[in-house]
């Protein structure tokens, strides 16, 4: 009788056919909607036409919803403050959230216990929009850049993620650390830090969505229109259906079609995230890993 368990025999072919059947259909499932986006915008409006509002495959490339996107109109301004406000609220929240981390993972710290039943408290009881809207009033960050980034700086979530990180780290390190004379400053930067980056990557990754895709804020706290990030900016023009261009003025000018410059804007919202996302794959394998295999 073969006692081998059953996750150690060969596969059969039969398996295997369907597991590669499987994956191909999620791939095609998960490509096939950047594909018709990425079509769609390099589409002219006479294919468009022809395929009743959405291209799989151009027979004719045309970049002219790129350049109406960029000539004059208010998407170059937004993609700068979609990028400014996603560059400094990750920076800012990453430092709230491994400091806030790092002490709660520490018995010694000061209201170790208090502070940390506070922040599992607020995980089932989050305030509604009403009370963050009045507080983002009181404190004068109306129509700032600031309300967008400092409501969501911090998550309970977040923080309890890393401070389960940091509390894996051998204890040991810290110990070595404390017999050279190392401060609490010192261990965070020399031996937490670089112990963390896998899931400080994978929650960057998060929180930099996050602000990226954040579209009720904008809405919500800012009033000018000038102000707005690209989120906004696209929700206008599927309302609206109209992008306005400097090349507009020119005579004789043919603006593309609504629905090229449509996916342009949803291409070049999703391309930041596409770009950034290869470069963590490896800290994110590394997270999801970490405490699975023991010794």
């Amino acid at each position: 009788m073969n006692s081998r368990p059953v996750w150690l025999g060969k596969p059969k072919p039969i398996a295997v056919a369907l597991k590669a059947l499987a994956l191909v259909l999620i791939c095609a499932v998960v490509i096939f909607p950047f594909l018709v986006v990425i079509s769609t915008s390099l589409a002219t409006k006479q294919q468009i036409d022809a395929n009743g509002g959405y291209v799989i495959w151009p027979t004719e490339i045309s970049f002219e919803a790129y350049k109406q996107i960029f000539n004059g109109t208010q998407v170059s301004r937004s993609i700068v403050i979609s990028v400014g406000v996603t560059a400094v609220g990750t920076a800012f929240s990453l430092a709230c959230t491994v400091l806030a981390a790092y002490g709660l993972s520490r018995r010694q710290s000061l209201f170790q216990r208090g502070l940390l039943s506070f922040v599992l408290f607020t995980l089932l009881f989050a305030p509604g929009m009403i009370p963050v809207y009045l507080m983002v009033k009181q404190l004068g960050m109306l129509n700032t850049y600031w309300s967008l980034i400092i409501p969501t700086a911090v998550s309970a979530f977040n923080i309890v993620i890393v401070r389960g990180f940091i509390q894996a780290i051998p204890h040991e390190l810290f110990d070595a650390a404390r017999m050279d004379g190392a401060g609490e400053w010192r261990i965070l930067r020399s031996v937490v830090l670089p112990n963390s980056k896998a899931v400080v990557a994978v929650v960057g990754l998060f929180i930099a969505v996050g602000y990226w895709n954040n579209y009720f804020g904008p809405l919500l706290y800012l009033n000018d229109t000038e102000m707005w990030p690209l989120q906004l900016v696209m929700r206008t023009f599927v309302l609206e259906n109209n992008v306005t261009s400097n090349a507009q003025a020119i005579p004789g000018y043919v603006a593309p079609p609504a629905q090229s410059v449509q996916m342009a804007l949803v291409a070049i919202a999703t391309l930041p995230i596409l770009c950034v996302y290869p470069f963590l794959t490896k800290h994110m394998s590394k997270g999801m890993l970490t405490g699975a295999i023991k010794g």
